[in-house]
């Protein structure tokens, strides 16, 4: 069995500007003015961390940084959750996205979950809205809300899935699958192999001398993506 790491955000699906406005709003809420400097794009640094940059950028003092990072990431779930009609307005699928999940899915040797910089309620929020929930087993992923240094989730993925479906997943037999650099630091520093997808902010050159075990422009051949994850994961698709 092959445990399948999707990244979110660029990878599988895009919500626009609705991340952002969503860390604009509960800035606001809870500081009590307004954002000058909001986190950059694309990068898949996990949500506490943003919010502590958010906050460090915009001259929070150290000494209410806990406070403030604390509500804000305990509110950012439920006010994205009230954005989900832009989300789908503004934001739309990656091409071959849909595609490239079922294909997934349907391989009885392949296990597809979810390893984001998303806290699990985000997550499972953006999935929901452009219904793709039923394509990966959230309960086994990794989040933000379980450690906010990416690479850590990894192994809380795998140890999940190993509990879930009575199989040992190490770096040997796990595979990401995702846009940004984080994602292949995540996989090389926690313990899997990535495919880079060059589908976000982060170009296909940049995936590969970062690392990355392979490199796809998009999702939109679906039958190759099955055959790399299992390339990489040295197995041979039956």
């Amino acid at each position: 069995m092959i445990l399948v790491l999707w990244d979110i955000d660029r990878t599988l699906l895009y919500v626009g500007d609705t991340d952002r406005l969503v860390y604009r709003e509960v800035f606001r809420e809870v500081v009590g003015r307004d954002a000058l400097q909001l986190p950059a794009r694309g990068t898949g640094v996990t949500m506490p961390l943003a919010v502590r940059a958010l906050l460090s950028s915009n001259g929070v003092p150290d000494s209410e940084a806990d406070h403030f990072a604390h509500l804000m990431v305990d509110r950012l779930p439920e006010r994205l959750n009230r954005h989900r009609v832009e989300m789908r307005h503004e934001g739309h699928l990656m091409p071959g996205a849909v595609e490239a999940l079922v294909a997934v899915r349907q391989s009885r040797l392949l296990v597809p979950t979810i390893v984001t910089g998303n806290l699990k309620a985000s997550a499972e929020i953006k999935l929901s809205a452009f219904s793709l929930t039923d394509y990966v087993d959230i309960s086994v992923g990794g989040y933000a809300s379980d450690d906010s240094y990416r690479p850590a989730l990894v192994g809380i993925a795998q140890r999940r899935a190993k509990a879930t479906y009575h199989y040992p997943f190490s770096r040997e037999n796990t595979v990401i699958i995702g846009d940004s650099l984080q994602d292949v630091r995540t996989g090389r520093e926690g313990g899997a192999k990535v495919i880079g997808v060059a589908s976000g902010t982060t170009s296909a050159e940049r995936l590969a001398a970062e690392g990355a075990d392979r490199v796809i422009r998009d999702l939109t051949d679906a039958g190759r993506t099955v055959q790399m994850i299992h390339e990489v994961a040295g197995r041979t698709l039956a």
